[in-house]
């Protein structure tokens, strides 16, 4: 059996979670997907920005500041240096941050250490340098795996770039495995379902994560915002909102609420408080994804794959 060999933008949270997953159950009987094992996935490239993961080996970059992701296995020595990665205009707000490849140069790396799929962690609102290691993985005959809010699956442009590239894309935006967009949408739908007509519904969010930090800025906010209400399907009105608050670091805490006309224009609302470990709920989605891609490049299907895994 082929092996799917991954490479990682952006070492952060979810790259520390998915790290750790794959060491965690690499010799359990957790489920196959696509015909492919846990133990068939090897971690083959890395790239990031911050000074102080760069040319660090992977397992010791999933571990440096600002990462604050729980640790739930040990991960060992794994030969991955964390390369130097592209700094899109998008990256001008982290101080310290330098990053002077180009897409070809990450190429060269792709093609080198043999990687079949990139998986795009980059923080929230850095659509331009998600298009550029986009390019890069079509340059190295990559398959790409979006899991943050820009718009790149979405853009036909894009889409049509892989699909003529014989590569498969997927995104965008990440679902977590039980995360607030899927209780939301459920929730909507089961509203739907017995005839009860939404009136309002707002989700507001808050963590102390980096993604959290980023949505600080109302601009990088929007392209979250639009997935989130993308995903929840809902109509009337909908408002997302997102606080960044350091001591929670990578906990998740979603507040939800639902308002409604149901029989005889009577009132009906709900509210609901969850909370949950934000990376590791978006890592176990993401091994399905690379598993889904490596499969689809080898029967030779392309262009954007419909996983049900993402929001977009």
């Amino acid at each position: 059996m082929s092996t799917v060999n991954v490479g990682l933008v952006g070492i952060g949270n979810c790259t520390s979670s998915l790290v750790q997953g794959v060491e965690y159950y690499r010799d359990t009987d957790y489920p196959d997907c696509a015909g492919f094992a846990v133990r068939d996935v090897a971690f083959t490239a890395a790239f990031d920005v911050t000074p102080e993961k760069i040319g660090t080996d992977l397992s010791e970059a999933i571990w440096a500041a600002p990462n604050n992701a729980g640790a739930f296995a040990r991960v060992p020595y794994l030969g991955v240096p964390v390369e130097e990665g592209i700094l899109g205009e998008d990256f001008g707000d982290l101080a310290g941050a330098r990053g002077g490849r180009t897409p070809d140069q990450v190429a060269d790396v792709l093609r080198a250490t043999g990687t079949h799929v990139v998986v795009s962690f980059l923080p929230v609102g850095h659509q331009r340098a998600t298009e550029l290691y986009a390019r890069a993985a079509l340059l190295a005959g990559c398959a790409f795996v979006n899991c943050m809010p820009a718009v790149l699956a979405r853009d036909p442009e894009w889409a049509g770039r892989f699909e003529r590239a014989g590569l498969p894309l997927v995104g965008d935006d990440l679902k977590s495995q039980f995360g607030s967009t899927l209780v939301h949408r459920a929730l909507v739908d089961a509203l739907t379902a017995g005839g009860v007509r939404l009136r309002n519904t707002y989700q507001l969010n808050a963590g102390g994560n980096m993604d959290f930090h980023a949505m600080r800025d109302p601009a990088r906010m929007a392209g979250k915002k639009a997935t989130k209400a993308q995903g929840m399907s809902a109509e009337g009105n909908v408002h997302v909102g997102a606080e960044y608050i350091p001591f929670l670091q990578d906990r998740k805490v979603a507040f939800i609420r639902l308002e409604g006309e149901a029989f005889g224009g009577t009132s009906l609302e709900i509210e609901l408080r969850m909370c949950v470990e934000d990376s590791p709920s978006a890592a176990g989605n993401t091994l399905d994804a690379v598993r889904h891609a490596r499969r689809a490049m080898l029967e030779g299907r392309a262009g954007v794959l419909d996983l049900g895994l993402m929001k977009a």
